[in-house]
């Protein structure tokens, strides 16, 4: 198909290159032009110098940019992609934002003749890399029927939750699971250590029982190890965590964990660890 591709960051320079090597035609935009051309010469396909010059003749425009704001400049705003975008164009929208502004540009996009879905995922950097993400979709079923098989070349599971705005919530649900998993994490391990346990033996055991986890059998070893230089950065997840509690301000949910894990995530921010891994909780316990 011919697909578009705007914002090649850490996430979507990886997802794009999927699509290329899945056969689909790729342009791509990237708001420094020499990203897209370092892109265009390790994937071939074409880059543009505006959003909506990459959308213009592409059925999907995929996108993975930083906030509500930047999805309103990219696909609204001056030179948006909306704009360059034939009728009946699919957009799916990787960021991870607001229920809020998925309903909102899904509204938009339905009163010019196209489509949205809001799809934002989970696997991080690596999952990108291999092309394993898991995708949380929000939007008509017949709208996301044409796109799964577009998404599976990057993703090892694509999901549509519900209506527009559904898979921003389930990525929301799913940031607070892992708050709260490698705050227990962290806990742990530092409980351990402190008993001179050898914390590599017994995150071995425990793994093979109920205790087990993505996050304890991949972030636990390299916590032990004091390696954070890797991975979902600890200032996406204070974004997210505030897209979360913003949520629940609204829908009346409670979350007393979640809150207390962004703030020491602040901290975590204030010590200079806004750009480590998330499981770099664990230094708050040891410092």
């Amino acid at each position: 198909m011919r697909v578009a591709f705007l914002g090649l960051g850490v996430m979507g320079y990886h997802m794009a290159g999927h699509l290329a090597d899945k056969g689909h035609q790729v342009t791509v935009y990237n708001r420094t032009a020499s990203k897209a051309e370092r892109w265009v010469a390790e994937f071939g396909g074409a880059s543009a110098p505006t959003p909506a010059e990459a959308a213009r003749g592409a059925e999907v425009v995929c996108l993975c940019v930083g906030n509500d704001d930047d999805l309103r400049s990219v696909l609204v705003g001056a030179d948006g992609a909306f704009g360059g975008a034939a009728r009946d164009c699919v957009f799916v929208d990787h960021t991870t934002a607001s229920a809020n502004i998925a309903r909102e540009l899904y509204q938009v996009a339905r009163e010019r003749g196209l489509h949205f879905v809001d799809a934002p995922v989970s696997g991080g950097e690596v999952g990108a890399q291999k092309g394993i993400l898991t995708v949380m979709c929000g939007g008509d079923q017949a709208v996301y029927d044409r796109i799964a098989p577009v998404v599976a070349a990057y993703a090892r599971a694509v999901t549509r939750i519900g209506d527009a705005g559904a898979g921003q919530l389930a990525k929301m649900v799913n940031q607070i699971c892992i708050a709260g998993l490698l705050q227990g994490l962290s806990e742990a391990i530092a409980f351990g250590e402190r008993s001179q346990l050898d914390m590599r033996v017994v995150l071995d055991v425990i793994s093979k029982g109920a205790a087990g986890s993505w996050q304890l059998e991949n972030r636990g070893p390299t916590m032990i190890e004091g390696r954070f230089d890797f991975g979902f950065a600890v200032d996406w997840m204070r974004k997210d965590l505030g897209l979360c509690l913003d949520e629940s301000r609204r829908n009346g949910a409670t979350l007393p964990v979640t809150a207390l894990v962004d703030q020491f995530y602040a901290d975590v921010q204030r010590a200079g660890g806004g750009r480590d891994d998330t499981s770099s909780l664990i230094k708050r316990l040891r410092d």
